[in-house]
């Protein structure tokens, strides 16, 4: 019977664990609802849902409570019944994402130095008091009094001890909040194993107390530090875009120490919502400032994953951070690509020293790692920043870090000098970052111009790429109006590949910069190709776009691919943005260019569009026109202009288009282009991407499809629509019912044979019983004839 038991508990695992795999939709939805918070518990009530908070700007976060957290199939009925309602704009059930963790586990041995401070663990921590250009240099901005003051950071992760004897001097509660529990405290969840020990961790880096004789010293141990308890739960798209809006007037610089998976197979970023939350940030956060967005560049290493894959550190909206060993070398778990912007220390392999910092139960650890110890160091230096210049825009600390990034001592084979005699690395990006330089550089930095944004569409279009070959391509941009000193490139690409995996991409600026857009990837075997995605470089920081430039993708693999379009989009400034001018407040600004009519009509025909971003969204490549625009550049509306008539006379494209036309990409089309749908969103037509699965399609999701690539097949998804599976998933996946049905036969089955073992085995122990049984009475029969015998025997004899 204990066997069966055994059995019938390995079935049950078995269940869940399936189960846990093939679910996908949560019980949550985002709105979209014009009228505010009081409209919005109107509608959650009607609809028996419990409203839980606002998200972005006219969207709110609901759960239902009667539904299961999670299905395997979206919950149909409920959604048609809110989209029936005519103050509700749009509605998405909340899809669960894999979100990893960006630390590693393991131990290492102790540092000791010369103690400055008294805190427990200040002589171990080797990466801060080294000296001799072997540390991030924080002591020189100690020394000249700043330590973060009047600075917050939040740290978006898995909770925060906020009452750790470290940390809970410098905790600011307006920082925090809870978006697994929807509450206001960011208090860890605890369990046997620690688990949700990694926010605790990284807050301890920014701003553990100094001088109190307990456990560590962090870089900005002057600064507010809180916590946002969202990895400790199911991840999804409104979870991600709360907790990156939360009280962005506040909050100064936001923390993350996690992403996709980085497995070396995956192409993941945010999705609109988060999107919204990234964009509002940039424009709104910090009283328009701009909120700072710290990234951990991501643990995928040893899988050869590619960052650029990763749709957050490949944002242009984000600080991506790699790390440096003990030794200055590239870690293990590093992953290299073109998005990086610098570098602070971390773990490295066996007998190299980890990170110091606060730990869950209010203890200290010294094991640390991962480029999720590198993120926090970041944020840290980057509030010193803030502190000597509060008035530093989001790009303005960008700016800094790549000027005051110091190569020396950092240890990789892919050092090269850019076009404006800076060294840079796929690796390390511009190098490891130096608090004191960046707290005297902000000291007098002076607002960057403005940013401009230009696209340039390259002519070549369905271009086969041979297998075990390469295509090569140039592209010339004569004249991009309004950036004229870049500082992020993308290049948007759409191609079709039998492996993705196999594929290396390659960008050279005509200053004969190149970045690796995209390293081969062994493990990634997807036919899915890549579809409007910005494989972004920071390496052309300060470079001019005029002039040839040249991709190349090389096919490792045994089949034929297909590019089929690219362009490139260029981020900068009409003006020069030199650090001797900014450092000098009496020189004048310098001169703006004005660009005349005549070229500007020749550069638009070369494909060029002197487009501020309006709320484009550099993962995507999606321009989300219902996003807020940049309110710096915000023009009047263009209701009694052609396309063309738009282009011309508002320099920064259309906002909004005739009767009848549709926005996209800032101009006015009178059809949405393939791959888009057009839809009525604030009182203007717009045409919004597709899914990226979808060829055509009547909404964003994967179940609006209308029509597929030629490498897939539409399969029905009830009511809703369509979804495209590829051709050779085919067999497997005709719908996610197809493998919840699968499951559950599997798991009657397994039943049902246990059910009969039990039976079998209940059976021959019975007849084993019986058998024994009547062994036993056979037995005690013919003992007692022996024994009558005996006994007759004897009376026989007495009897005589």
């Amino acid at each position: 019977m204990c066997t069966d038991k055994w059995i019938l508990s390995l079935a049950l695992l078995l269940f869940v664990t399936l189960m846990g795999h093939t679910k996908a939709y949560s019980n949550q939805w985002a709105t979209h609802i014009m009228g505010g918070d009081k409209v919005a518990r109107e509608v959650a009530n009607e609809h028996g849902f419990r409203y839980l908070d606002k998200i972005v700007e006219n969207w709110y976060h609901f759960e239902h409570p009667l539904l299961k957290k999670r299905s395997i199939e979206p919950h149909l009925e409920i959604h048609h019944r809110l989209l029936n309602d005519t103050r509700i704009r749009r509605a998405e059930q909340q899809r669960i994402k894999s979100r990893k963790k960006r630390d590693l586990i393991s131990k290492r041995g102790p540092f000791n130095v010369k103690t400055l401070l008294n805190d427990d663990k200040w002589m171990q921590m080797w990466y801060l008091n080294r000296g001799h250009g072997l540390d991030m240099n924080v002591q020189g901005a100690w020394a000249d009094g700043i330590t973060g003051r009047g600075v917050v950071v939040s740290i978006l992760d898995d909770g925060l001890e906020k009452d750790h004897p470290d940390l809970v001097k410098n905790y600011d509660p307006q920082a925090s909040y809870d978006v697994n529990s929807h509450d206001d405290d960011p208090m860890p969840r605890y369990d046997i194993a620690d688990s949700n020990r990694h926010g605790t961790r990284c807050a301890g880096e920014v701003a553990a107390t100094a001088n109190n004789s307990i456990c560590a010293v962090g870089v900005a141990y002057g600064a507010g530090v809180g916590g946002v308890r969202m990895l400790d739960g199911d991840v999804t798209d409104a979870v991600e875009a709360r907790s990156l809006s939360l009280n962005s007037q506040h909050i100064d610089i936001y923390s993350a120490s996690w992403g996709p998976d980085d497995d070396g197979k995956t192409v993941d970023g945010p999705g609109e919502l988060a999107t919204r939350a990234f964009i509002e940030g940039i424009t709104k956060g910090r009283n328009k400032k701009g909120s700072i967005f710290v990234w951990a560049s991501g643990n995928g290493g040893r899988d050869y994953d590619n960052c650029n894959c990763d749709g957050y550190t490949n944002s242009i909206w984000t600080l991506s951070i790699s790390s440096a060993t003990e030794h200055g070398l590239v870690p293990w778990y590093s992953e290299a690509c073109s998005s990086t912007l610098a570098t602070t220390y971390s773990s490295g392999g066996t007998g190299e020293k980890q990170v110091v910092t606060t730990d869950l139960h209010h203890r200290c650890t010294s094991t640390h790692t991962g480029t999720s110890a590198s993120a926090p160091l970041a944020a840290g230096i980057c509030a010193l920043a803030l502190e000597a210049n509060k008035d530093l825009t989001w790009r303005d600390m960008q700016h800094i870090v790549v000027r005051t990034a110091n190569p020396l001592n950092l240890v990789a084979n892919d050092w090269v000098t850019n076009g404006v005699g800076r060294k840079v690395s796929h690796s390390f990006g511009y190098g490891l970052m130096d608090a004191t330089a960046m707290v005297l550089l902000a000291r007098k930095w002076r607002t960057v111009p403005e940013q401009h944004k230009c696209e340039v569409s390259a002519p070549h279009m369905n271009r086969p790429i041979p297998a075990r070959s390469q295509l090569a391509l140039e592209l010339k941009v004569k004249e991009c109006s309004g950036v004229n000193f870049l500082e992020h490139v993308q290049a948007k690409i759409s191609l079709m590949a039998t492996r993705r995996g196999d594929l290396k991409i390659t960008l050279t600026s005509p200053q004969n910069t190149t970045s690796i857009l995209l390293a081969k990837r062994p493990h990634d075997i997807s036919k899915t190709g890549f579809n409007q995605w910005p494989f972004m470089s920071v390496h052309m920081w300060g470079e001019r776009p005029h002039g040839t430039w040249k991709l190349e993708i090389h096919n490792e693999g045994r089949y034929l691919d297909t590019l089929e379009e690219w362009k490139l989009v260029f981020y900068g400034t009409e003006t020069p943005v030199e650090a001797d001018d900014l450092l000098d407040s009496d020189k004048p600004s310098p001169p703006v260019v004005i660009v005349n009519e005549s070229e500007k009509t020749k550069s638009e025909s070369d494909g060029g569009q002197n487009a501020v971003d309006t709320g484009g969204d550099p993962w995507t490549g999606r321009q989300q026109l219902d996003q807020i625009s940049h309110p710096e550049v915000q023009k009047p509306t263009t209701e009694n202009q052609t396309s063309d008539a738009c282009q011309r006379n508002n320099l920064h494209g259309c906002l909004e288009c005739h009767e009848g036309w549709y926005l996209f990409e800032n101009r006015c089309v009178s059809k949405c282009p393939q791959r888009t749908y057009g839809d009525h969103d604030q009182n203007k037509n717009v045409c919004i991407w597709c899914h990226y699965t979808c060829l055509t399609c009547s909404g964003p999701t994967d179940m609006d499809c209308r029509s597929c690539y030629a490498d897939a097949v539409t399969i029905s998804s009830n009511s809703s629509g369509f979804q495209c599976i590829l051709k050779s998933l085919e067999w497997k996946m005709k719908s996610t019912v197809w493998f919840y049905r699968m499951s559950v036969l599997f798991i009657i089955n397994l039943i049902l044979i246990t059910i009969i073992m039990i039976y079998l085995y209940v059976r021959s122990f019975k007849k084993f019983d019986k058998n024994f049984s009547d062994n036993t009475k056979i037995t005690i029969a013919k003992k007692s004839m022996n024994d009558n015998t005996v006994l007759l025997d004897g009376c026989t004899s007495d009897s005589d």
